[in-house]
């Protein structure tokens, strides 16, 4: 019978581990990520609304 290679084995349970830790880290990168996306996109929404409502007030103002 073939011995076991405890060392080749530890080796890939540590590589797994890392491999699991690092999805882990770009997951709650990724979780991070849109939440500064969302939080800018009701920014970005806000201003815009303010931009079109100055537009249209020009434009009123413009044909009377």
């Amino acid at each position: 019978m073939a011995k076991p290679n405890h060392q080749f084995e530890k080796r890939q349970r540590e590589l797994a581990k890392q491999k699991k830790k690092e999805e882990k880290r770009l997951r709650k990168l990724e979780k991070a990520a849109e939440g500064t996306e969302d939080e800018q996109g009701l920014t970005a929404d806000a201003d815009g609304a303010d931009a079109a409502s100055a537009a249209s007030d020009t434009a009123t103002t413009e044909s009377e």
